[in-house]
């Protein structure tokens, strides 16, 4: 197999381009010494944490189920509908963590989940215009 056929299969993806389309993880683990260092709540951290593994999972099992049906209607209700409960999971982990931690942790989780929907959102943009479909998998 050349180099070229390599690249476009998705299975010569270097370290590089496999960190990029998963900053949001790398921060999520470079937040962890940041939250320890500054005394930020670390249940918040935990909870984040929890709950963006999680979303994630969601994630890749809605696009798998995506990709596998030939129906429009239903590889649009499958991610319109997993970005709107990706939506509500955050706001109701940030809303149960203020009231059952207190407002430290769900300060953290609620901070600590926009930077890394931030992070999650940029990225997927950049991968989606400066990499070709079979990269971007």
């Amino acid at each position: 197999m050349s180099a070229a056929a390599v690249s476009h299969t998705g299975s010569g993806r270097g370290v590089g381009q496999t960190l990029f389309r998963h900053l949001d993880f790398v921060v999520l683990g470079a937040a962890l010494p940041v939250f320890a260092l500054a005394g930020w709540s670390l249940v918040g951290y935990a909870v984040t944490a929890a709950v963006w593994t999680a979303q994630a999972l969601l994630v890749i099992w809605l696009e798998n189920k995506a990709e596998s049906s030939r129906n429009p209607r239903t590889i649009a209700g499958l991610l319109v509908g997993g970005s709107i409960a990706r939506a509500w999971i955050a706001a109701i982990a940030i809303l149960t963590t203020g009231l059952a931690l207190g407002d430290a942790a769900g300060l953290a989780c609620a901070l600590l989940l926009l930077a890394l929907f931030t992070v999650y959102f940029v990225s997927k943009m950049i991968v989606h215009y400066f990499f070709t479909p079979a990269e971007a998998r």
